[in-house]
């Protein structure tokens, strides 16, 4: 068995296959990244359980649970990068626009109802700056896009790609500010 590297997005997406979940690999991660920016914990719960995702398949083996806490500890440690090097799981940049600017709403669809079922204190005391960020990232999850010249839209899509990861980070720190148990004192 060969050592296991970060989770890619055809990870997700073979793990949603196989537990039929019914989602997007994209918005799953949104999902997920979206409930710990918003100060959700997982301790004490699947990741499955707190982002209220059932699939047909009931029961996920060993190695699935073992790989959605391996995401889950990846999107923690991204999130919280000092180095911003947080990136939201799209499909490769090979992949059509189309489907890599899809998947993007997707995954702003996905951080918004993560963040919403986080359903932390730190919520109501969000700075204009973080509220007007969830407004844009609410704009971009009900968006469907038309495309025309093709460099042009690669451009607005990288730009787009550029605010989502930054305003994940922005509202993860805010939100994990708020909260005394989500930093890192030492005791």
């Amino acid at each position: 068995m060969t050592a296991a590297g970060p989770v890619g997005h055809d990870d997700i997406d073979a793990l949603i296959m196989r537990l039929r979940l019914g989602t997007e690999a994209s918005e799953l991660h949104g999902s997920l990244c979206g409930y710990l920016a918003g100060g959700g914990s997982l301790r004490g719960t699947s990741v499955l359980a707190a982002l209220q995702l059932d699939g047909e398949a009931t029961d996920p083996s060993v190695a699935d649970e073992a790989l959605l806490q391996q995401l889950a500890r990846q999107c923690e440690a991204e999130l919280a990068d000092p180095e911003l090097g947080f990136e939201p799981l799209l499909p490769a940049d090979d992949r059509p626009l189309t489907e890599r600017a899809e998947a993007m709403v997707d995954w702003c669809r996905g951080f918004l109802g993560g963040f919403g079922l986080a359903g932390t204190a730190a919520h109501a005391q969000l700075s204009e700056e973080a509220q007007e960020i969830l407004r844009d990232l609410g704009t971009v999850a009900a968006s469907s896009f038309d495309f025309g010249n093709e460099a042009e839209d690669e451009d607005a899509l990288i730009e787009v790609q550029e605010f989502i990861r930054v305003a994940a980070m922005l509202l993860h720190t805010e939100c994990t500010a708020h909260d005394p148990s989500a930093s890192g004192t030492v005791h």
